[in-house]
Formats: structure tokens, C-alpha cells, sequence
């Protein structure tokens, strides 16, 4: 009986662990189009497979079409966040190339807890 409790106790320890790690903070500032960072501000062309590590990640192949909405700056600068078709995540900037930038400056504010949540559906969730 003790080693079925103590069994559910990992499993306990570990799934909290694993949601405190997804939702990390990841920077506390971004670059965006504009301050509330709904414009796009490039399209880019992936040039690598890339499979990320949590629902936060935005999953693609090589030679997709991603529009960037947002650059990780300061502390984690390598962070892009984008689309492509209805996914929305983070990816590294240097597994795609920039085929157009769409706007002409950038502009850093602060980043909000929201932006480090999973969106799945229209609900937001923490893993």
C-alpha cells in the first residue's frame, strides 16, 4: 500500500514540475509592430524541420510560411513568436531566413504572463 502511495506521489511531483517548467517566463521584454503587438511585423520562410520542446512552440517543416508577431529581447533574444495558418508559438530565429519585414521600427515592452501560457482551442492552459 506504501509503495502505491509513494508512486502517486512522484507522479504528483513530477506533473508539477512539468507545468511550472512550461509555464516558465521566458523574457520579461519583447520587440513588437506596435505596443499592443498585433501587427505582424515580418514573414519568414522556415529552413529547418523544427519540433519544439512544450505546447508554447510553434512546429514546423522546412519551407514553411511563418509571420513573426514578436522577438524575445534582452535575456533570450534567440525567441521569435509566430503563425502559421492557425498555430501560434514560440520558435528560434535561426531556423528560419526573412523573406519581407513588414514594418519599418520596433518596439519593446514588457512581456505578461499570458504570453508564456498554451492557447489550445480558444482556452488558455498551463500544461
Amino acid at each position: 500500500m506504501s509503495r502505491i502511495l509513494d508512486q502517486r506521489i512522484l507522479f504528483l511531483v513530477i506533473s508539477f514540475s512539468a507545468s511550472v517548467q512550461s509555464t516558465k517566463v521566458l523574457s520579461e521584454w519583447k520587440k513588437c509592430g506596435d505596443p499592443e503587438c498585433e501587427k505582424a511585423m515580418s514573414r519568414v520562410q522556415a529552413t529547418t524541420d523544427y519540433l519544439g520542446p512544450d505546447c508554447r512552440y510553434l512546429n514546423f517543416k522546412t519551407g514553411e510560411e511563418i509571420m513573426v508577431y514578436s522577438k524575445l529581447s534582452r535575456e533570450n533574444e534567440n525567441l521569435w513568436t509566430g503563425s502559421k495558418g492557425k498555430d501560434f508559438g514560440y520558435f528560434p530565429r535561426d531556423a528560419v531566413k526573412v523573406e519581407e519585414v513588414l514594418i519599418g521600427e520596433e518596439v519593446e515592452v514588457p512581456t505578461k504572463e499570458t504570453d508564456f501560457l498554451c492557447l489550445h482551442e480558444d482556452k488558455y492552459t498551463s500544461e
